[in-house]
């Protein structure tokens, strides 16, 4: 399993929830197999959004499609505030 892990300052919530649930039918296409959207306790301007994959590869792929797709058009991300930070994230071994 492999997440996509993104952060990012936002102007409005609503405004940013609207965006993201007209990408609902996207995510499920390109494999997110789970979602978790998260604001930190003190910054509700702020959000953090993991994607569950099932391979790393579905999850460059998404990246790749929120980058030129979603990120790159205003209209598709009216509440965006500068560029989003991202990583991808694989299980590592606890010793």
């Amino acid at each position: 399993m492999a997440t996509l892990h993104i952060e990012h300052p936002i102007t409005d919530f609503d405004t940013w929830v609207s965006a993201f649930n007209r990408f609902a039918d996207v995510r499920r296409e390109a494999g997110v197999r789970a979602q978790r959207v998260q604001r930190p306790v003190d910054d509700p301007m702020y959000v953090v959004i993991d994607f569950d994959f099932d391979t790393t590869e579905e999850a460059k792929a998404f990246l790749h499609f929120l980058n030129t797709k979603v990120w790159a058009i205003r209209e598709n991300a009216p509440a965006l505030v500068g560029t989003p930070e991202t990583m991808i994230l694989e299980p590592a071994a606890a010793s």
